[in-house]
């Protein structure tokens, strides 16, 4: 599956629905969905967004998740039965995450306290430092688990998967990804046997 730009722009501040089902344990919010994954209707879905290797290489997965041309019924099924639900801070598609400024982004952090509330997930893993930062006024917070809760949930800052955040790679946001599972308790420690 191909876009043009022109195509691309069409989905502009268009939303993605959310993922969520039953049992939910492990929350992942990303920033705002891009026009990629606006048009195909899935999170993180640009062909070069490294979320859905990185849940793999966790462990949090059984397989990779193809996202790029929308993700299978299947695929959906597989992250629902395991407990993992995506959504964002911002439900408006854009470009590039810097277009939001940050009442967007603190009005989303408000919303995201009461969807959790309601949800009740274990752990809620925001996808973005620099999002968090801003949209929970903590200037200061570093990646991982967080001191203060979000309703009622535990809080980690995990780093953003986008190909623009040249800083991780697969391996390093498998690592950082696989925290919060374990928190969750969607994955078991590497030294458990069973």
């Amino acid at each position: 599956m191909a876009f043009t730009r022109t195509e691309l722009l069409e989905y502009q501040n268009a939303e993605v629905p959310d993922l969520l089902g039953p049992g939910l344990r492990l929350l992942f919010v990303g920033i705002n969905p891009g026009l990629w994954s606006a048009a195909t209707g899935t999170h993180f879905a640009r062909p070069g967004n490294r979320f859905y290797p990185a849940l793999a290489a966790a462990g949090i997965t059984d397989r990779l998740i193809r996202a790029g041309e929308g993700m299978t019924e299947e695929d959906r099924s597989h992250l629902v039965a395991r407990g993992i639900g995506i959504t964002n801070v911002v439900p408006r598609a854009s470009a590039r995450a810097d277009e939001l400024d940050k009442e967007e982004l603190k009005e989303g952090a408000l919303r995201l306290a009461d969807k959790v509330a309601a949800l009740a997930p274990r752990v809620v893993a925001m996808a973005g430092i620099t999002a968090y930062r801003v949209g929970f006024g903590r200037p200061r917070a570093q990646l991982g688990r967080q001191p203060e809760t979000i309703g009622g949930a535990e809080l980690w800052a995990v780093p953003n998967p986008s190909g623009l955040n040249a800083h991780h790679t697969v391996a390093t946001l498998a690592t950082a990804y696989r925290q919060p599972a374990l928190a969750a308790g969607l994955i078991l420690p590497e030294d458990v046997q069973l």
